[in-house]
């Protein structure tokens, strides 16, 4: 993986956010030539900005609903390869503001394709979608990849709406265009790990709750999700885009990236087992639930285990033993560029 990325000019979009920062990171520790597109800095306190990795990269301040601005944005520093993370992506949000959300999460994605097939330069094109896109019907079974898509509330929707965009783009453009464009989708489970400071996102929540005295209130304890570190999903995007890059076809499709099934537990069981590893009792309430939000959520990865060759690396009790770890780390005001990439090599040695 390491001499792969060496020099490769990659387009993160989003990279200023949770997900982003960490790809971000690691590409950078790769040698990648990295740009990123972002139109703020989305929390405060923020990984991107905590890590000075903004000194490494390209930074490019635009919003994915400007058409413009991303073909600008591609035609001055020639991506290779693209990873598209940029999104509206929390679901009380998407109740607040759907516009937004379905602005940013289709017409965003409509925007970067576009640019993509006026582009010569980029070959491989991943689009980060989510576990929610698909039509939910409370099971524990895995959903897999041709499972039927949909998503009760907008934002799950707008991500079932950017597969369909992903789908229709291969199919028209992509399979035949000249040069060719491989163009895949992830679906990744609830992430975990340092540096999350979202807003209503059970992690952030749990750590300003502990070290600045504030109510924990919970949503939806008893809801199971499929939870994952964040470099879990990561490191599978980066095999995605190598085999891309390949340019076999059979890989331009969907993808799901989530952790087996005994990470699969209820949101209360986080609770528990992050007051255990702290040895501090955290109290905390059921809010009233305003929203419909699902209650089970799995996903069956059986196809990028077999065709990708990739397999979750961490156990969901390591999971969680990092990400308090890092921010542990962050309290005692520990150099978190260093804490952050002292994970990553740590993870990529398993």
């Amino acid at each position: 993986m390491n001499s792969f990325w060496k020099n490769k000019h990659v387009l993160i979009t989003g990279h200023t956010g949770f997900k982003g920062s960490w790809l971000t990171i690691w590409l950078t520790k790769l040698g990648a030539k990295v740009i990123g597109f972002s139109n703020s800095i989305p929390t405060d306190p923020s990984l991107y900005e905590l890590s000075g990795i903004n000194s490494d990269i390209t930074s490019v301040v635009g919003d994915i609903r400007d058409l413009p601005a991303l073909q600008n944005t591609l035609s001055e520093y020639k991506p290779e390869i693209i990873f598209h993370l940029a999104a509206q992506s929390l679901v009380k949000n998407s109740y607040a503001d759907p516009v937004e959300t379905y602005s940013t999460n289709v017409m965003g994605a409509v925007n970067l394709f576009e640019s993509v097939r006026q582009s010569d330069d980029v070959s491989v094109i991943v689009n980060v979608t989510s576990d929610k896109c698909y039509e939910n019907r409370e099971t524990l079974r895995g959903y897999v990849e041709t499972d039927v898509l949909g998503g009760h509330d907008p934002y799950s929707n707008s991500k079932a709406c950017s597969e369909l965009i992903t789908s229709s783009f291969r199919s028209s453009f992509f399979k035949n265009g000249s040069p060719k464009k491989n163009l895949a989708s992830a679906r990744a489970g609830n992430i975990i790990g340092g540096g999350d400071w979202s807003e209503n996102r059970l992690i952030p929540d749990i750590i300003k709750s502990l070290y600045h005295d504030l109510p924990l209130v919970i949503r939806n304890p008893n809801g199971v999700r499929p939870w994952q570190h964040v470099l879990d999903p990561l490191h599978g995007y980066l095999i995605l885009a190598e085999k891309l890059w390949d340019g076999e076809a059979k890989f331009s499709e969907a993808w799901n990236f989530g952790p087996d099934l005994d990470s699969l537990k209820p949101v209360s069981w986080i609770v528990e087992k992050i007051s255990d590893y702290l040895d501090n009792p955290i109290k905390w309430n059921k809010s009233e639930q305003t929203f419909h939000e699902t209650g089970v959520l799995s996903l069956d990865c059986t196809k990028a285990k077999s065709e990708l060759n990739w397999n979750p690396k961490l156990r969901l009790t390591d999971s969680i033993k990092w990400t308090v770890d890092w921010y542990r780390e962050f309290y005692a005001k520990s150099d978190m560029r260093k804490v952050t990439e002292q994970q990553i090599a740590d993870f990529a040695s398993l």
